[in-house]
């Protein structure tokens, strides 16, 4: 039987997030340090009718930590972001149901 080191496979060099996942409503009004993000299918929100899901990865006081968002706002304004701005510094706030990068 063969060892998966043997098969030499290669994982492509995919940024792993750190941290425990946290709501959102616990870093909103609070300054907060953005790493990276990923945007991928939702499996949660999809009845609500939003087929995408926001991965941040983000620091709150020195400590990491993951958020998950379906909100199209912070979708659509984060893939604006030029890559090489990242990290950046912002804080989330709620305007009725959206949220918003400030």
């Amino acid at each position: 039987m063969g060892k998966f080191s043997d098969f030499n496979i290669k994982v492509a060099n995919d940024k792993a997030f750190i941290g425990d996942k946290i709501k959102m409503t616990r870093i909103l009004g609070k300054e907060i340090i953005v790493h990276h993000f990923k945007i991928g299918p939702s499996k949660i929100y999809k009845e609500r009718g939003t087929c995408l899901c926001l991965q941040l990865q983000i620091s709150l006081n020195s400590e990491k930590h993951i958020i998950f968002t379906s909100s199209s706002g912070l979708i659509d304004a984060i893939q604006q972001v030029p890559e090489n701005e990242f990290p950046f510094t912002t804080i989330i706030m709620q305007e009725n149901e959206r949220f918003k990068f400030t």
